[in-house]
């Protein structure tokens, strides 16, 4: 009875070293598929790693039609947690990283003397043309290969949330901030746009590293 037993708990030891967390949760960055075949890409994520950003690395697919998501993450967290970023541009995530520490945290501690604690994203990859232009060549926005990402709102540590949508024409301490973190993203990203750009922005800042340098 007792080696029989000895056996049932080897086996059961067996199995569970076999079994983990799944490796597309967030928090790991470890991968299912494989890492980026270049240099640059290798580079990109070992910067997140460095970061202590939270991400999963996407397989690379072609969808035709001038929309694909190569060299992309699903991205969690750049230091704080991103929502609603299913793919995006490593170098996109690690320019938002930098963008983070280096220009909201400071700006956000001298406005509001809080911590920004959540960046509230209206998404990274979307097959579609720039707002507004037709179906035709050229005309798909920087959001079709995953290099934009667009943000909406922040929360703050002291409670607090600050809109793009609410605060651009709101009070003076975030009208301020959110002038001072577009002023700040103009130097990470190529091109920046804001509710200045035109109305499709009234709600968002985009930023991109496509053609530019443009900040508006």
């Amino acid at each position: 009875m007792k080696m029989r037993l000895s056996l049932a708990f080897s086996a059961l030891l067996a199995v569970s070293a076999c079994v983990g967390p799944p490796d597309h949760a967030p928090g790991k960055n470890r991968q299912k598929v494989s890492r980026p075949a270049t240099k640059d890409g290798r580079q990109c994520l070992s910067d997140l790693d460095k970061m202590k950003a939270r991400y999963s690395f996407l397989p690379e697919q072609d969808f035709g039609n001038g929309c694909s998501q190569m060299a992309s993450v699903q991205l969690y967290d750049v230091g704080i947690p991103v929502t609603n970023v299913k793919a995006v541009k490593c170098d996109v995530a690690r320019a938002l990283a930098d963008w983070t520490r280096d220009t909201l945290q400071p700006a956000a501690r001298k406005a509001f003397g809080a911590r920004v604690v959540k960046i509230e994203s209206m998404g990274g990859y979307s097959c579609r043309n720039v707002i507004g232009r037709p179906q035709a060549a050229g005309n798909r926005s920087e959001h079709a290969t995953g290099n934009a990402i667009d943000i909406g709102g922040f929360l703050l540590s002291n409670g607090r949330r600050v809109t793009v949508v609410a605060g651009w024409s709101g009070m003076d301490d975030e009208r301020n901030f959110l002038r001072t973190i577009r002023g700040g993203a103009c130097k990470r990203f190529q091109t920046v746009l804001s509710p200045d750009y035109n109305a499709a922005h009234y709600n968002h800042l985009h930023f991109d590293l496509g053609r530019g340098p443009y900040c508006r």
